[in-house]
């Protein structure tokens, strides 16, 4: 098995040592999903037609879009 060494602040350490948790487990496990996770989204990419300009711009709509809808919605 393959060795990773992460580098944390001292007082993270100290507050992590008051759980009784198996954290080289829990890491692996949240590394694990989050590859998962980019995995799908890299197929899903590979597949798209979409050029980097046009999902900047379909970005943009969405979230001119929520802005609106969000504002719409605080004023009542």
């Amino acid at each position: 098995m393959a060795e990773l060494i992460v580098n944390i602040p001292e007082e993270l350490k100290r507050k992590m040592e008051d759980f009784k948790i198996d954290w080289s487990a829990l890491t692996r496990d949240l590394l694990k999903k989050k590859v998962d996770e980019l995995s799908e989204l890299k197929f899903i990419v590979s597949k798209s037609k979409l050029t980097e300009e046009d999902a900047l711009e379909l970005g943009r709509k969405v979230n001119k879009s929520l802005a609106k809808k969000f504002r719409d919605s605080a004023m009542g």
